[in-house]
């Protein structure tokens, strides 16, 4: 059976894709290999103060922002969000981390020869990783030595992934993301696109909306018979 393919887009400042791991790990449990998830960065966060500062002058500023976050962490126990985020701590963007993120990415990819499982595995984790930096610990993960305080422990070549960056394909990389997401017409963060653009869920999409999407291709419809998803 052909795996189901699955262009994740998300911003790591987003607190819906922090929130969405849970229902990643609930659909990647059920399924296993026949659902093969590809992460990929949209900028939503891209300027944070204009986003935040701006965006939620008329609703409390960061003070706000900090409120909403809180409110909607109250609603989903899978996920803990620091009281002082975004008033301690204020990444001005998201960008850094997804450049760093595009490294790593490529530095697995040097070890195991292609984009196979291990490193689709390992590139999540540490995707996560830095989203729990953020939204639990409330820490800068804009900053490139505290991406690398949260790479190294997981067993990444921190040198291999600096060479990625310093190399420009990283940004390269980055570039495409951004790009293709404004060509696919990528409403925010979290997107699941799935079979071949046809299907898009965006935002606090639930498990078993998800779920039901996956069931439908799994179906097979036929080369002339449209997905009813």
């Amino acid at each position: 059976m052909k795996p189901v393919e699955i262009t994740y887009f998300s911003d790591v400042l987003c607190i819906w894709a922090y929130v969405s791991q849970s229902r990643i790990d609930a659909v990647q449990k059920k399924h296993g290999d026949t659902v093969r998830l590809h992460h990929r960065f949209c900028s939503v966060f891209g300027d944070t103060e204009r986003k935040i500062a701006t965006g939620w002058k008329d609703r409390g500023g960061y003070s706000g922002f900090n409120a909403h976050l809180k409110g909607v962490a109250k609603r989903f126990p899978s996920v803990d969000v620091h009281p002082e985020l975004w008033l301690k701590t204020r990444p001005p963007t998201s960008s850094s981390a997804h450049l760093f993120m595009k490294a790593v990415g490529q530095s697995l990819n040097d070890v195991t020869g292609s984009t196979g499982h291990s490193s689709a595995v390992m590139f999540a984790q540490v995707l996560h990783a830095i989203r729990v930096a953020f939204f639990r610990d409330c820490r800068d993960i804009a900053r490139w030595d505290v991406q690398c305080e949260i790479a190294e422990p997981l067993g990444l070549d921190l040198a291999e992934i600096e060479r990625h960056v310093h190399s420009g394909t990283a940004f390269a990389f980055l570039a495409a993301d951004y790009q293709d997401a404004e060509k696919m017409r990528i409403e925010g963060s979290p997107s699941f696109v799935l079979n071949e653009g046809r299907q898009k869920l965006y935002g606090n999409v639930g498990f078993h909306l998800i779920e039901a999407n996956i069931q439908e291709l799994l179906r097979s419809p036929g080369a002339n018979e449209a997905s009813w998803c």
